[in-house]
């Protein structure tokens, strides 16, 4: 989970004003932070199956939220996905 204090500090950086937490690479951020974490856990805990399953939701909703912003307005998805290091 991410604490109230990192999703501040991502949205400050991603989003168009501080509190602005709607907008698609905010979300994708945050998202990413989440993932991230949930990796480390899975490193510790490789039988944890109930976790599995929200992690996979969460891959999948950022990927769904990747494509969108693809869609919709290229040149945010390039500059997010570049800062986030998502893809190659």
């Amino acid at each position: 989970m991410v604490s109230k204090e990192k999703k501040a500090e991502l949205t400050k950086k991603y989003g168009r004003n501080p509190k602005d937490t709607g907008y698609l690479p905010v979300q994708i951020a945050i998202l990413t932070e989440d993932i991230e974490s949930l990796k480390k856990h899975f490193e510790k805990n490789k039988n944890d199956l109930h976790s599995m399953r929200g992690f996979i939701a969460k891959v999948n909703l950022r990927k769904a939220l990747l494509n969108h912003l693809k869609m919709t307005d290229y040149p945010v998805y390039l500059e997010t996905i570049k800062t986030l290091n998502i893809r190659k």
